[in-house]
C-alpha cells in the first residue's frame, strides 16, 4: 500500500514502542517529542516547516532527531549485510527558469524564440557534468565500504579517482555514487498555447540538489550554464545537512542496530534527498535517519519508494521495534 515504505513503517514502529512503555510504566533517559508532520514530500510549508516557526516552544531542549531513510539492510553481495544511517542530506535548491523572448506567428523566423533559448538551456543544465565534492559523511562511508572490500583507502588523497573506486566497492557503491558531487535535473517543461504561435515566455523547472558546502558552486554554475537571456529563481530551497558520525548518538545508534543484526555491519551515509531534519535544523536539532528494517535478500528497498506496491515485510518491523527500543532507551 502506498506509503508502506515512505513512511508508515517507522510511524508503526515509533508508536508500537512508545505504547508497550506506557503499558509498562517505562521511563527513557531524556524526554522524546515525537513529531508526525504532513507535507515532507512538497515544501514543508504545512509541516516541519510550521511546526519549526511557529511551534518552537514544543522541542525546547531537543538536540538530536531521529527521522526517515536509514539503519535498513543493503545486502553487498557476497560480504556481510550493511545498514547504512543517514547522517547528512544534500540540499535542496528547485529552480523555476524563464526565457523570454518576441511572441510572433509560428511561420515567421523568429531570432528571439523564448522556447528556443529556454530548450538551449534546459538542454547545457541536463548535460553538465559536476565536478566531485568529497564531505566528510561520504569520505566516511567510502572508507568504511573500502575496508570491507578489503581495500585500505584514503578518499581524499591526492590522485584518488572516486569515479574509479565505486565498482570497486560492490552493490554498496550506490550508498554514495549520488552525493559525490551536486546535481540539477530539468524535470518540468511549459510554454504556449497553438502550435503555429511563437509564445513569448517560456517556464522549466529544474530539481537542484547541493552538497555541504557546494552551494556557492551550484549558484555560479547555474548563473554559467542558463546565460544571458534565461533567468532563474528558487522554487524552493533548503540547507544541506551534515552530522557528526564519532560522537556518542552514533555510536549508540550503531551499537543498536548491532546488537540485533550481530551479522550486520553499520555506515554512514549521506541522502541524495532530503527530509524534515532541515527544517528541525533551524532548532539546533542534529538529524539522523534512522528507521531500522531488516530486509531479507532480493527485497528492493530503493524501488519502493512512491511505487504502486510498496510493502515492508513483518519481520521487517519487529526488528526495528526491538532496535528503536534499545535506542531511545540509550540515548
Amino acid at each position: 500500500g502506498r506509503g508502506a515504505v515512505d513512511m508508515k513503517n517507522a510511524d508503526a514502529m515509533v508508536l508500537a514502542v512508545v505504547r508497550a512503555w506506557a503499558r509498562a510504566g517505562a521511563v527513557p533517559r531524556r524526554d522524546i517529542v515525537l513529531a508526525f508532520t504532513a507535507d515532507e514530500e512538497d515544501s514543508a510549508v504545512d509541516g516541519a516547516d510550521h511546526l519549526a516557526d511557529r511551534h518552537a516552544g514544543l522541542f525546547e531542549g531537543c538536540t538530536e532527531g531521529l527521522g526517515e531513510s536509514g539503519a535498513f539492510t543493503v545486502h553487498n553481495g557476497p560480504r556481510r549485510p550493511l545498514y547504512p544511517i543517514a547522517a547528512g542530506e544534500r540540499g535542496t535548491a528547485w529552480l523555476k527558469l524563464t526565457a523570454r523572448g518576441t511572441a510572433g506567428h509560428g511561420s515567421k523566423p523568429n531570432r528571439a524564440n523564448a522556447v528556443s533559448r529556454l530548450a538551449a538551456a534546459v538542454a547545457r543544465i541536463g548535460e553538465h557534468t559536476w565536478p566531485v565534492r568529497l564531505t566528510d559523511t561520504v569520505a566516511a562511508c567510502i572508507t568504511e565500504l573500502a575496508a570491507l572490500q578489503g581495500l585500505h583507502v584514503d578518499p581524499r588523497a591526492r590522485g584518488t579517482d572516486l569515479d574509479e573506486l565505486l565498482p570497486k566497492l560492490g552493490p554498496a557503491a550506490t550508498l554514495v555514487e549520488a552525493t559525490l558531487r551536486n546535481s540539477a535535473n530539468p524535470t518540468m517543461l511549459g510554454a504556449g498555447y497553438k502550435v503555429n504561435v511563437v509564445p513569448g515566455t517560456a517556464t522549466a523547472y529544474v530539481d537542484g540538489r547541493t552538497l555541504p558546502g557546494g552551494e556557492e558552486e551550484f549558484l555560479a554554475t547555474l548563473n554559467e550554464l542558463t546565460g544571458p537571456d534565461v533567468e532563474w529563481e528558487f522554487h524552493h530551497r533548503t540547507d544541506a545537512l551534515q552530522a557528526p558520525v564519532h560522537g556518542r548518538t552514533f555510536a549508540v545508534l550503531r551499537e543498536s542496530v548491532e546488537r540485533f543484526a550481530p551479522d550486520g555491519r553499520v555506515v554512514p551515509y549521506c541522502m541524495a534527498g532530503g527530509t524534515d531534519a532541515k527544517q528541525f535544523s533551524r532548532l539546533g536539532i542534529t538529524g539522523y535517519g534512522f528507521s531500522p528494517l531488516r530486509l531479507p535478500p532480493g527485497f528492493d528497498y530503493w524501488s519502493l519508494f512512491h511505487g504502486v506496491d510498496e510493502r515492508v515485510p513483518v519481520d521487517a518491523l519487529h526488528f526495528g521495534v526491538r532496535v528503536l527500543d534499545h535506542a531511545l532507551r540509550n540515548l
